[in-house]
């Protein structure tokens, strides 16, 4: 490329670099009500394959079914759910009116510690049920099921 044509292209560049990082500079937050829809449908999506796993660790055993199901809820875990509960979604509709209680917000640090204990048995229990093992997988279900509980007893409203 030629020193002329350098110097034509060189300050072009510069103004869409700059005009690029305004407007990523100036996107928004999602709003509240996203972020509550956002959780609220992760936790449906947990909620629907931990009922895979329960009907099949119950009734008739798929091990392909049980690892689908395990591996859905380990990587929704481990996928930073804890941001969804950011300032401003302690009130508000998602789908439907969020059952966070305000605790969830007074206590961050009692919260993320939860959330990584979620995570963790999430992650045990897909790597359990990759041995098809359904005493073993039982148990880890447990497990990731307590701390389901444990969460909810401290932060989810009844209602």
């Amino acid at each position: 490329m030629n020193q002329r044509l350098k110097k034509i292209l060189a300050p072009s560049l510069a103004i869409a670099l700059l005009a690029g990082s305004a407007s990523v500079l100036a996107q928004q937050a999602p709003k509240p009500e996203n972020l509550i829809k956002w959780r609220q449908s992760a936790f449906q999506i947990v909620a629907w394959n931990t009922g895979r796993i329960k009907a099949s660790v119950e009734g008739t055993y798929n091990k392909d079914e049980v690892q689908r199901a395990a591996n859905v809820i380990a990587a929704i875990a481990n996928s930073g759910l804890g941001g969804l509960f950011a300032a401003g979604t302690e009130q508000g509709k998602g789908w439907h009116d969020t059952s966070a209680k305000p605790e969830l917000f007074k206590d961050p640090k009692k919260f993320a510690d939860l959330n990584a204990s979620f995570g963790k048995e999430a992650g045990e229990l897909a790597a359990v049920a990759g041995g098809g093992d359904v005493a073993a997988i039982k148990t880890q279900f447990g497990k990731l099921q307590r701390t389901c509980k444990s969460c909810h007893d401290d932060f989810k409203s009844k209602d």
